[in-house]
């Protein structure tokens, strides 16, 4: 089985239906709950990375000093080319990891159901070709990557915030948006963060709205994850080398 690293930043995110697919592909899980799990020494015997979402900020090491060891284990993951997925807070320490500059947003938070648009680049990508031109997305997040990694490319964008998917050193990519969640976990994100839930449109956080959005994403996303774990087991061709490259770490 491909054997896959899970770094479960928060109890509030859990892998959720992603897991379920990324099992399904026949990836075996091995997930930790930050920070009680710890982290491995090593990525030794992992085919790929996925890291998951969290109330926190990635640069907020005083309330939460084992992020540093994170952010060097992405680095190190995006350095060697493991294949790594890092969703919402998970891209954000991606892109602080590897030269990138994450930010409270300056236009708002992204709260609920909305689209993000396919780029050039991602029309080429082995996990994006596929994707529709203007696929849903569940956003939910105050701090976003105003500027991705020396060397990325982006694959996808929204007119509030530009850099809503990257991909540096061919196979290791960052999403600001969640395809993880179910219906009841982000009602209690909404529960938990009624200022932001307010921000969104009237009635989309609603369990009817809810539940047709996730059919969405499930129809879109899991064969993404399916072609996540093809990539980690090397039976999916990474993408093209681009014009600039990270040093290996």
């Amino acid at each position: 089985m491909t054997h896959l690293l899970i770094i479960q930043p928060d109890t509030s995110d859990p892998a959720g239906p992603l897991g379920e697919w990324l099992a399904e592909a026949g990836a075996e899980l091995d997930v930790r709950l930050m920070p009680e799990q710890g982290l491995p020494g090593s990525l030794d015997g992992y085919a790929g990375v996925v890291c998951l979402g969290g109330s926190m900020g990635a640069l907020d090491d005083a309330d939460h000093p084992w992020l540093v060891d994170v952010r060097k284990m992405l680095a190190s993951a995006a350095g060697k080319r493991v294949p790594t997925l890092g969703i919402c807070l998970g891209a954000q320490l991606l892109a602080a990891a590897t030269g990138g500059q994450v930010v409270l947003g300056e236009d708002g938070p992204e709260v609920g159901p909305a689209l993000v648009s396919k780029k050039d680049a991602a029309w080429t990508d082995p996990l994006f070709a596929e994707l529709p031109l203007v696929p849903d997305v569940l956003q939910f997040h105050n701090d976003v990557i105003k500027r991705v990694p020396p060397g990325a490319e982006i694959l996808a964008s929204s007119p509030r915030y530009p850099h809503q998917a990257f991909r540096l050193n061919r196979c290791s990519y960052g999403i600001q948006f969640h395809i993880e969640t179910t219906p009841g976990l982000v009602r209690d994100w909404a529960k938990s963060a009624p200022e932001m839930a307010e921000l969104t449109r009237p009635g989309a956080l609603s369990a009817e709205k809810l539940t047709e959005l996730h059919a969405d994403l499930a129809e879109t996303w899991r064969p993404f994850a399916h072609r996540f774990v093809r990539l980690a087991a090397g039976e999916l061709e990474p993408a093209a080398e681009g014009q600039h490259r990270l040093p290996l770490v």
